[in-house]
């Protein structure tokens, strides 16, 4: 058993109710077992839905505001608990501590971005062609929501969609990662916590469902559920699609990434190498959002390459550690598998490239699966590279023109996240009017995005967007309404005439 076992009873007040002989969850620090769970039954699945259904229909009839209040009462108990939530976070996702803290940081600050939003469901109201009759479009809850996370944000993508949805006046069912169910477990303890001191929540309101792969499936084939929310691989995206579409659900997919930075060679250098690292070397490259390709202008291809290759090396022989110490970082990948499949990538592209430095593994006397980052020079981008590689693995790639740069950086399938280094305006607004990515940054990296913009990508990444803009929607059936108020007989749209 860990020597962290403690720190989850701590924050789960019924731990014990969930203890079982099916899952066994590790953390990434030493591959050590923290707990093992019990898998849900498709009849105790079931009965949560039905409780779902049962709290919606009590839940969307309460003010707005007053849902508000519930999330704002939330983000507060998310305050409170965010140092020992944080260490949970990296427990057993195995990010940095500082990183796990900036997770919880995101549930806080999406929870105030909802609570404004509870005063601001705006439907419209719309010019109509008829004499004395009024349209208008209004925004209705849609029902329980189901909410698939990963185990890389283990907990603020759920925030993302559960505090919009709860203020829209929706119920929710979350099914976390296998691999990090406990940060939810402790997520939902504190929900309830909060609900038993307000008048009104109905029970259900919020639930979690542990499993596996089969019980995210019956959830997504559940036709009780109008919107499935699910954050994974394209691969997960491309099985469930379908299957929602079956059934006329609604997806919000949050899919894979493979994401790049254009070095154009106006940029400040003194800004695009702080951001490239972190971008690729940030959370062992376990981000939908991390730097995997850096398009670099012909000319400054050598001093990148330098750069970059002492940086990594430095973090290579440094900084890499357990991620609970404060000099640490870059922690572990989340198991053996993401180790294999970053040596697998490495394999695939050895033959392509010009140099390569790292992608070792880091011994450490803890056990787990850690390795130092790889920088892979190449003289062209290769189809070796159109498939994500969830670890610290980056490819830098030459170009000539701004408008090959933009065409390399659109040849993959994913389409989340891109970025341009350079202090040229038109270098600018070129590259934000082509790249094909759901964000496009300028002079910032790949990675940090803020819940006041709508997060989210295109193409294989699944098209969905969550926090930020207008994404409550997402969550809330449109109606379009129109009333007469006149006393004679009302005119037909578009003049038509039907006179007996």
């Amino acid at each position: 058993m860990s020597e962290y076992a403690d720190l989850p009873k701590r924050l789960i007040h019924n731990l014990d109710s969930y203890r079982g002989s099916d899952l066994e969850v590790k953390t990434p620090i030493d591959g050590s077992t923290l707990i093992t769970l019990k898998v849900e039954s498709s009849s105790e699945i079931n009965l949560k839905v039905r409780g779902a259904q049962e709290a919606f229909r009590v839940w969307r009839d309460v003010p707005a505001p007053r849902r508000g209040e519930l999330v704002r009462r939330f983000g507060d108990a998310l305050r409170a608990a965010k140092e020992d939530l944080a260490t949970l976070v990296t427990l057993e996702c195995g990010k940095i501590l500082e990183e796990g803290r900036g997770e919880v940081q995101e549930m806080i600050d999406i929870c105030d971005y909802a609570l404004g939003i509870s005063r601001q469901l705006y439907g419209l109201t719309i010019a109509s062609e008829r004499p004395q009759h009024v349209m208008q479009e209004n925004w209705l809850p849609l029902g329980p929501i189901g909410i698939i996370s990963a185990f890389n944000f283990p907990v603020a993508v759920w925030a993302w969609n559960s505090a919009l949805a709860l203020v829209c006046g929706n119920s929710c069912i979350w099914k976390p990662s296998e691999k990090t169910p406990l940060t939810a477990l402790a997520c939902q303890s504190l929900f309830e916590s909060v609900c038993s001191q307000m008048d009104g929540v109905p029970q259900g309101l919020s639930q979690v469902v542990i499993g596996t792969a089969a019980q995210g499936e019956q959830l997504v084939d559940d036709p009780r559920i109008p919107l499935i929310s699910a954050t994974g691989s394209t691969r997960m995206g491309r099985s469930i699609g379908p299957k929602i579409a079956g059934r006329f659900g609604r997806a919000l997919l949050e899919l894979g990434g493979n994401n790049a930075i254009i070095v154009t060679p106006s940029a400040d250098l003194a800004v695009a190498i702080p951001s490239i690292l972190f971008g690729s070397v940030g959370t062992a490259g376990q981000r939908c959002t991390s730097t995997r390709r850096v398009i670099v202008h012909s000319t400054l291809i050598d001093r990148v390459f330098r750069t970059l290759a002492d940086a990594y090396r430095q973090i290579g022989e440094s900084k890499i550690g357990n991620p609970m110490d404060p000099g640490t970082l870059v922690g572990p990948l989340i198991d053996e598998d993401a180790f294999a499949n970053m040596q697998g990538a490495l394999d695939r592209i050895r033959g392509e490239a010009v140099e390569l430095i790292g992608g070792e593994r880091v011994m450490s006397k803890s056990g787990g699966a850690y390795a130092k980052p790889a920088l892979v020079r190449l003289s062209r981008q290769s189809n070796a590279i159109y498939s994500e590689t969830f670890a610290p693995l980056t490819y830098l790639i030459p170009y000539e023109t701004i408008e090959e740069a933009l065409e390399i950086h659109n040849q993959v399938p994913q389409g989340l996240s891109s970025a341009i280094m350079t202090t040229d305006i038109r270098e600018a607004e070129y590259f934000k009017r082509y790249s094909d990515c759901g964000i496009a940054n300028v002079n910032i990296g790949t990675s940090g995005a803020e819940i006041g913009g709508a997060f989210g990508g295109e193409k294989e990444t699944g098209g969905g967007r969550e926090s930020g803009s207008d994404s409550w929607k997402a969550y809330m059936r449109r109606q379009t309404s129109t009333t007469y108020f006149g006393v004679e007989r009302p005119a037909l749209a578009q003049g038509i005439r039907f006179d007996l």
